[in-house]
């Protein structure tokens, strides 16, 4: 069983022995820091605290603790056992494609109570994608900083360098294929064709596009070719990439490596990932959501900007939303509430937004200097933006961390190891189905 496929089955299991974390807390708030558990890269935890330092400058009197967790894994496994101990943060940031699991054992506090008496948060202020991605049960249990989809980084100085045209919108599946095998060069600058196993003399010093194999990455494009990637996107039961139009997408995205090799191989990315790949100057495209840009913005060797995602049939985006949640264990709830507050509200969006971290989930400040100010890269912000109406959130589901767990190793392999199609997908089948079973949805 791979950590990842583990760590969900631990999780489950403390949430149900802790009798799902009903505890409300006291009805007066206890003395001491609001404390919020987030992860992220270095340039992530930064902007964070910038904005805790924004708020306890202008409300003076007030402290939030931020826990730092070095990464996802870690960011669910201390909330389930700080939630088994009786001892959970007040506030945490999460994924909705990962926050359904607490959902399910009502481990977050509802806020619709809270956002009705405020006078800071109108949820008409905010996209509807991002809000409703974190209601479950009808209930709005997270407010949603951000609502970033896919979109293709790629280095404009590489690109003047070989002479080829730039992404541009509308641009096809075929077409990044294309600009992708003209990127794929060696250390003399030629263009390297074909995989090592089609006799490419040299292996490439810059690829030409990178991806993650997930289901993540796989969804937009099969949604882009007319398909689904589940039976039923509000109660799914299982995976149907066995329709042609998915089939298509998945065997596209299989032969960047196959048949092209514009990709790199596992070795390479297990020595060195895409982002740092793309930051090192050795990938010309990256297709990722707007956490890269600030990673990226630390780069000073090159030049770089962002491209909508290539079309199929229509352009589709994959929601990628994070949101603060309140622990229904939380000691602090009024302090984490005005926290809360301060952090979605349009002065708080404005702060992260600056940072280059997200795409604000508040409306105006998405169309704002603040967030499309030319300043800073991407110059092409307004990518993020255009795709919004484009976008699609994945199931929620409770068990759909395991899910994406399972399908990417079985995608891993497809794509660099070059399994039968229909293995891939009977697998993909067999081995969701009964997660899907399990289940519990918002």
């Amino acid at each position: 069983m791979r950590p990842k496929a583990l760590l969900a089955l631990l999780l489950s299991a403390v949430l149900l022995a802790t009798g799902c974390g009903t505890g409300s807390g006291s009805a007066k708030d206890e003395k001491g820091p609001v404390r919020l558990l987030v992860f992220g890269a270095p340039e992530e935890l930064a902007a964070y605290r910038t904005l805790i330092e924004a708020y306890e400058k202008a409300r003076p009197g007030t402290d939030v603790q931020l826990i730092e967790a070095s990464d996802r894994k870690d960011l669910l496994a201390r909330l389930a056992t700080s939630v088994a101990g009786g001892a959970p943060p007040d506030l945490f940031l999460m994924n909705y494609r990962f926050y359904g699991q607490f959902a399910a054992k009502n481990v977050i506090e509802a806020l619709d109570g809270r956002i009705a008496a405020s006078a800071v948060i109108d949820p008409a202020d905010y996209y509807p994608v991002a809000m409703d991605a974190f209601k479950w049960g009808g209930k709005q249990l997270c407010l949603p900083q951000n609502v970033s989809s896919l979109a293709v980084y790629y280095n404009r100085t590489l690109f003047a360098t070989y002479g080829v045209p730039e992404p541009k919108a509308g641009w096809t599946w075929n077409d990044m294929v294309g600009t992708a095998i003209a990127m794929t060069r060696d250390s003399r600058g030629v263009v390297v064709k074909g995989t090592e196993s089609e006799g490419a003399a040299v292996r490439p010093v810059v690829h030409g596009v990178g991806v993650e194999p997930s289901i993540i990455r796989l969804a937009p494009l099969v949604w882009s070719n007319g398909a689904e990637i589940v039976d039923n996107p509000d109660r799914p039961t299982r995976l149907t990439l066995d329709t042609p139009a998915a089939r298509e997408a998945l065997k596209n995205l299989v032969d960047l490596r196959q048949a092209y090799g514009v990709v790199p191989t596992d070795e390479e990315v297990e020595a060195e990932d895409d982002e740092s790949r793309f930051a090192n100057g050795r990938l010309a495209m990256l297709l990722s959501s707007r956490r890269s840009t600030t990673t990226f913005r630390s780069i000073t060797d090159f030049e770089w900007n962002v491209a909508p995602l290539p079309v199929y049939q229509k352009q589709v985006g994959v929601l990628h939303s994070d949101a603060y949640c309140m622990t229904r264990g939380a000691k602090r709830k009024d302090a984490a509430w005005r926290f809360l507050e301060f952090a979605i509200s349009e002065e708080g969006q404005r702060i992260i937004a600056a940072t280059g971290r997200t795409v604000p989930s508040h409306i105006a400040v998405s169309q704002s200097p603040a967030f499309l100010g030319p300043s800073q890269p991407p110059r092409s912000a307004k990518v993020f933006l255009d795709a919004i109406p484009t976008v699609r959130a994945l199931p929620t589901v409770s068990t759909w961390p395991e899910i994406e767990d399972v399908t990417y190793g079985i995608l891993e392999n497809a794509v660099h190891r070059g399994d039968r199609l229909d293995d891939v997908i009977r697998d993909l089948d067999q081995q969701t189905r009964p997660l899907f079973a399990r289940g519990e949805h918002g």
